[in-house]
């Protein structure tokens, strides 16, 4: 059935704790080695209207509040995708996207495309070339994966919701303004995009003055089958270019401030590798791995230079509950060399900095148990992190981080 509007609600709410963990010296972007528990809360309305044959514009109000474990800082793959570096706690209402989508069918064939967020019911093309442009999040349209994505139905961790290394343009609540351009088909996917950054890095506000400050993102998507079970292949490259500091420049400053580096014309580039298998109709596998050249400050994300991670998902059919889903998945994430040097002086980015460094890898594990309730849309999950080396210290931690998770979804 072919609908001229499409209505969609999500709230979720996560309440997390960590347990009292070594930390002989903790700074202001560190993780706090004592500290009571933290609730985040996002409340987003999903409003789609059919224009013209092939056009559609979408609108998304959202509303969040709420605070991550110590500011969202310390832990560079943090441990909540719900929350964002703002200082007021208080739920904000702000536009989350607001975009139009034009197709172009390039063939006869077509599926039947379900009612969904951000998607309106009815025939939808196997073959297409698509334009969107306004506001949205870039995490829309790459790095998808089906059993690692989305932090308010899978996993939770930052570096598990995407590639840890991909500085992906956005604000701090995680959208930009640009345009994606979609060549597809059902045996592989060309995605490209050019988008607004902000103004500072993380900061709320984004860069109008295109001239200055940009990034490209490039996408080829490659469909997979083992054994009759589909998978993906998708092999992501990005630049950016933006007002960033220098971290060989901010170590050589008495006073290692890294904004008093910054510069027009400094770029960040980098590349990641995503897959995706099923194995079953119940059970599926997923791995990515990621860099950048880590030489100019972390520009929108976090700060990861260098990220591998590897999980499964199964729904729970083998345990007559069809409609739940366990995950456990692992994460190692790294920096480059002068971004160490930068954090051993005693310098910080936006999400890190203890003052000082004992290098290591930051290692993530992480579980999920997602108890469906269909009769009344929610799903509740319990959630288990533990993290070494939080921030890359090897000094601190290790820490053992608990959630509760509630999604209600229409």
């Amino acid at each position: 059935m072919v609908e001229p509007w499409s209505v969609h609600f999500q709230q979720t709410i996560i309440q997390q704790w960590h347990n009292h963990f070594a930390a002989p010296h903790t700074g202001a972007y560190s993780l706090q080695p004592v500290e009571k528990a933290k609730l985040s809360l996002t409340t987003t309305l999903f409003i789609g209207r059919r224009l013209w044959r092939g056009a559609s514009v979408y609108f998304n109000p959202e509303v969040a509040g709420g605070s991550g474990l110590s500011g969202a800082r310390g832990i560079a793959g943090f441990v909540n995708g719900e929350t964002f570096r703002i200082g007021n706690p208080a739920p904000q209402l702000y536009l989350a996207r607001l975009f139009v989508r034009q197709v172009w069918d390039l063939g006869s064939t077509t599926n039947s495309a379900t009612d969904a967020p951000n998607q309106l019911s009815g025939p939808a093309p196997t073959r297409y070339f698509a334009l969107n442009a306004g506001k949205f999040s870039l995490a829309d349209y790459f790095d998808l994966n089906s059993y690692s994505h989305d932090p308010r139905t899978q996993f939770f961790n930052w570096s598990l919701m995407s590639t840890g290394a991909w500085d992906y343009p956005a604000n701090t609540r995680g959208y930009t303004v640009g345009v994606v351009a979609e060549y597809v088909t059902p045996a592989f996917a060309l995605r490209a995009a050019s988008t607004l950054v902000p103004k500072e890095a993380n900061g709320p506000t984004l860069q109008k003055n295109y001239a200055h400050s940009h990034s490209e993102t490039l996408e080829l998507t490659r469909t997979t089958a083992v054994r009759g079970q589909p998978g993906a292949v998708r092999l992501l490259g990005f630049v950016t270019h933006a007002n960033m500091g220098d971290y060989r420049l901010a170590v050589a400053r008495p006073d290692l401030d890294l904004t008093a580096t910054r510069a027009l014309g400094r770029t960040k580039y980098g590349l990641s590798a995503n897959v995706e298998q099923a194995l079953t109709n119940q059970l599926g596998v997923f791995a990515r791995a990621s860099f950048n050249d880590g030489r100019h400050e972390t520009w929108a994300f976090t700060e990861i230079d260098r990220s591998v991670s590897v999980g499964a998902s199964s729904a729970g059919g083998q345990w007559q509950r069809p409609n739940d889903r366990l995950g456990l998945a692992f994460v190692g994430n790294g920096l480059s060399q002068p971004h160490r040097d930068f954090l051993a002086a005693g310098g910080h980015g936006f999400i890190i900095g203890d003052g000082y460094l004992q290098y290591g890898s930051e290692l993530i594990g992480e579980l999920y148990y997602s108890i469906n309730i269909p009769k009344y849309f929610i799903t509740i999950s319990p959630d288990y992190q533990f993290v070494v080396n939080p921030g890359y210290n090897r000094d601190r931690g290790p820490v053992h981080v608990v959630a509760l998770r509630a999604h209600v979804a229409f």
